[in-house]
């Protein structure tokens, strides 16, 4: 499977060099064990030890210059056509497969924007330098940005289905934590308990063991980025969970929203129902304009605004992120034109981009009400690849 799936992206990547007018891309790397460039296993699949490259062509062509002592192993992976290994340098073989080639435009692993297309050390650039120094193809490097941009968002149909498997056997883990959930354990409890479901079933987390799950009770919470602590849970609490598990190297994420009951009551306060409604309503209103050629912020701002007008505070951070083999995977984002975001919230959105949708809201003396959906985005729209949660998740005292 990991086989077949790299090279299916080796084969998109060259019809995206040929969109792009790009003639090769590159990745250089170095001790992967070490420092990993973040495409290695989406269009390698191993690691290098030696100064390595491994280069694509618009016409499909690949070739790995590698390590002498890798030869058998690159063999074994089966994902470069072409293999040159060398002993002492890498310099003789590195130059003839690259005039060989005779690029016009050498796209490199190094960007402002995007950290996934910034894999390229400043080290390695000037090794590159060194070893190009008597050529003029340094006059020909470009960033890959807006290669690894559509290759990690264009989502293949065996891209998708990895990513729906993970989304579904997250959503029966939320499924037992609501079950679990009750007034007197702490956060971190609750996302102990988690992460021995997670293990138990032979997974791994999405992102950092210290804040996924993030658990958050009642108001006053810490910040979206952080970890579980010790505060228990009460009555009258709002409680949220932000968690992803990857399966097969594809991640999920999602978020889900609960309410514990007080003694006497037989329904939460209306001021935790509206907070709740509103989120979703905004959940709502920005897939209902997400589709192709759509920038990102349009999308955020939709949502942004109607969270706005019904009375809250808006949300500190972008709307949706995509996911695939990383949690925050792609190029485009559901976010504001905030200058943290670079150029992401003003790249077009592309069929196949998988992203998430989750906006937030502060209840106040209540917490924080949030929910996190995933979508596929197609040719006119977008579909939730994650049973929606509309209603509140209650637990009773």
């Amino acid at each position: 499977m990991q086989k077949e799936l790299i090279l299916g992206k080796i084969s998109q990547a060259a019809k995206i060099l040929n969109e792009k007018n790009i003639d090769m891309w590159m990745t250089y790397v170095r001790e992967t064990g070490n420092i990993k460039d973040p495409m290695l296993d989406m269009i390698v699949g191993t690691n290098a030890t030696w100064q390595s490259a491994f280069i694509i062509t618009k016409n499909g062509d690949t070739h790995a210059v590698i390590g002498s002592l890798e030869l058998e192993n690159m063999k074994s992976v089966g994902t470069y056509k072409n293999i040159h290994p060398y002993l002492k340098t890498i310099k003789e073989k590195f130059l003839d497969v690259v005039e060989s080639i005779k690029p016009n435009k050498i796209a490199l692993n190094y960007s402002v924007n995007s950290s996934l297309a910034d894999g390229l050390t400043h080290g390695l650039y000037l090794d590159l330098l060194e070893q190009f120094k008597e050529t003029d193809y340094p006059k020909k490097f470009v960033s890959s940005e807006e290669i690894v941009a559509a290759l990690r968002g264009r989502k293949s149909p065996a891209e998708i289905k990895l990513i729906k498997e993970a989304i579904s056997e997250t959503l029966k883990i939320f499924d037992e934590v609501t079950k679990f959930l009750k007034p007197g354990i702490t956060e971190k409890q609750v996302a102990a308990f988690v992460q021995n479901l997670v293990k138990e079933r032979g997974y791994e987390l999405a992102w950092d063991s210290e804040y996924c799950p993030s658990v958050f009770t009642g108001p006053d919470t810490a910040g979206a980025h952080s970890g579980p602590t010790d505060r228990a849970i009460e009555p009258g609490h709002i409680i949220n969970m932000d968690f992803g598990i990857k399966i097969n190297g594809y991640c999920s994420d999602l978020q889900r929203t609960w309410y514990v009951m007080k003694p006497g009551e037989d329904r939460p306060p209306e001021e935790v129902v509206k907070g709740f409604n509103v989120i979703v309503e905004s959940i709502t209103k920005a897939a209902q304009e997400l589709k192709p050629g759509k920038e990102g912020w349009e999308i955020d701002q939709i949502a942004r605004n109607y969270i706005q007008v019904n009375g809250y505070d808006e949300f500190p951070h972008g709307l949706g992120h995509q996911v695939g083999r990383a949690v925050h995977d792609g190029g485009a984002l559901l976010g504001p034109k905030w200058e943290r975001y670079g150029n992401l919230p003003m790249l077009k959105i592309e069929a196949g981009n998988v992203f998430t949708i989750e906006p937030r809201l502060t209840v106040d003396k209540y917490g924080i009400a949030t929910v996190e959906e995933m979508v596929l985005v197609n040719s006119d729209g977008c579909e939730f690849l994650s049973e929606r949660q509309k209603e509140l998740l209650i637990i009773k005292s």
